[in-house]
């Protein structure tokens, strides 16, 4: 289990800003400030709100262990069959619901082990590897809320086994929108409960078997107490007024189509800025292609076949021809001669098949409007001020209030703010949701108007 979110990434400008505004931030929840009116001189502020169970303090408690002792791997169908008849006997019940993969080791994104839990059954360590997950267990969790720790991460994986949640309540999700300062499982359950738990095992390789048993501790733990984390950070999102915009952002994550799990794209790859060349990108693609292909066929993470940064310091000399190519790779690396091969095919193109030096992409990266569209650069600083201001206000990320993406879109595409209306409407075919879309046009709108 990793954090991830929806949320598009933000500038380091405004992440840097973000957290020194939430680091001045009080723990208890407080109800949104109202937003003012475009002809009013001042808001009501409304006052903090005492959280029902306060933030933990320096006592906290380890939690190394479940409280029912751990159970078995269940790898055979009569064991899940007894899980689910047991998890039936109280159908309103949430389930808490983790899966462990391999992405440092593995190509692909399959779910290496799936942990459920409910009160009423306990807790079910499934391994997916042993049987097709049956209808009985599909059929369970497609009626009941799912509680998980950066949702996103997981969906995908479990969706692949044909497990599909009917409600979604998001823990990370929460704590970002309750403007907590960490947000990983460990921190929100030392905030929610005064627990202490322990991570070591978060990068392991899930697709070993049989699995050691610290680590199948350590998954039990990961859903042990996801419920009654849930349940604490429900009441402080009641509290502070955000239970509907959590709903609204949670029936999102539960509905939304979840892309690839690793980069699709060769211009995903970590230090191709220092390629100036087109000949020089050209020969990463091609290396990056082949990597792409024999990490595939052994389902091996890519890395493990060559590493981000000994691709590129190829690639960068390659033009230079083989001894500089060789010499740029690891001394030890086997088949040198292939990756030589593969470089000279990209390097050796006709000009019309190089790629472009930058990406094409609409709207164009952000980073030029300043040089080359210098009136959409000034109106984005204006209307991103105001979206930040509006966030701290709320007590989130502002990229949880508005993904930056999409505020670039919308800067881009309208020189003129229109009507409020107008602009929450704009907001919304954009892809925000209703409340990002009422707390966020308004602002918008008026920092525009005076701005003129």
């Amino acid at each position: 289990m990793n954090a991830a979110s929806d949320a598009s990434p933000a500038d380091p400008a405004d992440h840097a800003a973000s957290r020194s505004r939430r680091r001045t931030r009080t723990r208890g929840p407080r109800r949104p400030r109202p937003l003012e009116t475009t002809d009013s001189a001042a808001s009501t502020q409304m006052p903090h709100d005492t959280a029902t169970t306060p933030a933990a303090g320096p006592d906290l408690r380890d939690l190394t262990a479940p409280r029912d002792g751990l159970v078995p791997v269940i790898d055979r169908i009569q064991p899940l069959l007894a899980w689910c008849e047991a998890a039936a006997s109280d159908p309103t019940e949430p389930v808490a619901v983790d899966a462990e993969r391999a992405s440092s080791y593995r190509y692909s994104s399959r779910a290496y082990l799936v942990q459920l839990r409910t009160e009423a059954a306990g807790t079910a360590l499934i391994d997916p590897l042993a049987f097709t997950m049956p209808g009985t267990l599909r059929a369970l969790l497609a009626e009941r809320e799912w509680v998980l720790h950066a949702a996103g991460q997981d969906l995908p994986s479990l969706a692949e086994l044909g497990l599909h949640p009917g409600g979604l309540f998001d823990t990370e999700l929460a704590a970002r929108l309750l403007g907590m300062e960490r947000v990983g499982l460990g921190a929100v359950v030392e905030d929610t409960l005064a627990l202490r738990l322990a991570k070591e095992h978060s990068a392991a390789d899930w697709s070993k078997r049989p699995l050691p048993e610290s680590w199948l501790v350590y998954a039990a733990l990961d859903v042990e107490v996801l419920v009654q984390v849930r349940d604490v950070l429900a009441q402080r999102l009641e509290e502070a007024g955000k239970a509907d915009w959590a709903a609204q952002e949670f029936a999102h994550e539960r509905t939304r189509e979840h892309g690839p799990t690793r980069s699709s794209s060769w211009r995903g790859l970590h230090g191709l800025g220092a390629l100036r060349t087109v000949r020089q990108l050209a020969a990463a693609r091609e290396m990056w292609t082949r990597r792409d292909e024999l990490a595939s066929e052994a389902d091996l993470s890519p890395h493990r076949v060559i590493k981000d940064r000994d691709l590129v310091a190829a690639a960068k000399e390659a033009p230079r021809g083989r001894e500089a190519f060789d010499r740029a790779l690891p001394s030890k690396m086997r088949h040198k001669d292939r990756w030589w091969q593969v470089a000279r095919s990209g390097i050796d193109l006709p000009a019309s098949h190089l790629p472009e030096r930058s990406e094409r992409s609409y709207p164009p990266p952000h980073k030029l409007w300043a040089k080359k569209h210098p009136e959409v650069a000034e109106r984005y600083q204006v209307v991103r001020a105001a979206v930040n201001e509006r966030a701290e206000d709320l007590e989130m990320p502002p990229e949880n209030l508005l993904q930056p993406a999409l505020l670039r879109q919308w800067v881009w595409e309208h020189e003129q703010a229109g009507a409020e209306a107008e602009v929450e409407q704009a907001l919304r075919d954009l892809g925000a949701r209703p409340w990002q879309a009422e707390q966020s046009a308004p602002v918008i709108h008026r920092a525009l108007v005076e701005a003129r």
